[in-house]
């Protein structure tokens, strides 16, 4: 995967993130989403997420593989050291380091902005099954998240409750070094 640009997200990209995004929600638990966002939706959630974070996109060949954002943990200003992350990547290429790649990416923006801690919402299942896995959690682990909070059966897909697992990764211990920086003004 050496030839892999990560770049970021342009409102253009919405019909190629929606390509590699809907089968998720129509196929898996890993979203709780139930019917696949319109295009003119995903243009509006890459423009939402760009006014204060990073959305990028991993490409090669000019063809979109995957993509990873920040998004806000909580509304109040007391939390804007913190984010909340997501990475999805085109199932044909997942498993050879491109979700690292971008987290990696997103890791060096975030501290960039002064976020000191990152967090991931990923559902999770005692009994893996055919519309979920644990594999999320692996990963996360894998990229140095650990476990904060398990919620028991709050998610319901496929005629399922399904659990969710808050995972933290602890960028700078202590109080920010300065005010939060919004990604625009990078």
């Amino acid at each position: 995967m050496e030839d892999i640009i990560i770049r970021g997200a342009m409102p253009e990209d919405a019909e190629a993130l929606l390509a590699v995004y809907a089968p998720y929600v129509l196929g898996t638990a890993i979203t709780f989403e139930y019917e696949v966002p319109a295009a003119a939706e995903f243009v509006s959630r890459i423009e939402r997420t760009l006014q204060r974070y990073p959305y990028l996109v991993a490409v090669s060949d000019g063809e979109i593989l995957g993509y990873a954002y920040l998004s806000p943990l909580g509304e109040r200003k007391a939390y804007e050291h913190a984010a909340e992350t997501s990475v999805y990547l085109r199932r044909d290429v997942r498993g050879r380091g491109l979700g690292k790649r971008l987290y990696q990416r997103l890791e060096e923006i975030a501290a960039a902005q002064r976020i000191t801690r990152l967090y991931a919402c990923i559902a999770y299942t005692a009994e893996e099954d055919e519309h979920l896995t644990n594999a999320s959690t692996r990963f996360h682990e894998n990229v140095g998240y650990t476990e904060v909070g398990h919620f028991h059966g709050c998610g319901y897909k496929f005629g399922r409750c399904y659990d969710v697992l808050w995972m933290e990764k602890v960028l700078a211990e202590g109080a920010p070094d300065g005010a939060f920086i919004p990604y625009p003004e990078l």
